[in-house]
């Protein structure tokens, strides 16, 4: 985890500046808090990474949907896996789909994740304003454990809706992952900083809305 901090450092910095400046435009604003600061640059980045989830979004989404066709060609050609690949290859040509599309994204996404994790890791909040709403402290974990149930929940609701439309396999892994998850995610929670755990549901929330959209939008284009 060192050796991830290290390497990331600028993006680290760049990450805590960019939170000072959330902050100094609370106080501009007359209502000075770190707690909105973490929002407003929560939201940032996601509206700025916003393109590159869509991107990954509609990928997964036509793969979901080619499931029953892959299904079926796997079947057909089960004892010739040369043939079967041929076939399979000629689908994503057919359909226009990238199978590998849908990673480039999320590779992109992962340094401004880990960033912002070690960014709100360490921040040095001024402890005049460190509070927020029901938290003492959000540099400290969440004393009434509000947060980690939030986060829980949040990464629970992201993945059923991102479940939804899975067939065969894909949707046996996804409904296991859409248990284990939230619960894992739930319990980490318990020993991070708040702010840190604020940033999580944040983004949850938003991605929930921006996929809702996608998904309505992609089902109206059909």
């Amino acid at each position: 985890m060192e050796f991830l901090s290290s390497m990331f450092n600028p993006i680290i910095e760049f990450m805590r500046t960019l939170l000072t400046y959330a902050f100094q435009f609370t106080e501009m604003i007359g209502f000075p808090s770190y707690g909105i600061a973490i929002i407003l640059l929560t939201l940032v980045i996601k509206a700025i990474l916003a393109p590159l989830t869509v991107k990954q979004i509609k990928s997964m989404k036509a793969m979901q949907e080619l499931q029953p066709r892959m299904q079926a060609l796997q079947e057909k050609y089960k004892n010739d896996p040369q043939r079967m690949q041929q076939e399979v290859a000629k689908m994503y040509r057919e359909m226009g789909v990238n199978p590998l599309a849908g990673c480039l994204p999320l590779l992109v996404q992962m340094p401004f994740l880990i960033a912002i994790f070690w960014a709100l890791q360490d921040y040095p909040y001024n402890p005049a304003y460190v509070q927020f709403l029901w938290l003492p402290s959000l540099g400290e974990t969440d004393p009434y454990y509000i947060l980690p149930v939030l986060s829980a929940v949040s990464t629970w609701m992201m993945s059923r809706q991102t479940s939804q439309g899975a067939t065969g396999a894909a949707a046996s892994q996804q409904k296991i992952m859409m248990w284990f998850m939230p619960l894992f995610i739930g319990y980490i929670s318990l020993n991070f900083p708040a702010g840190l755990v604020i940033y999580w549901v944040v983004s949850n929330v938003f991605q929930f809305v921006q996929q809702h959209f996608i998904y309505k939008s992609l089902e109206a284009n059909k």
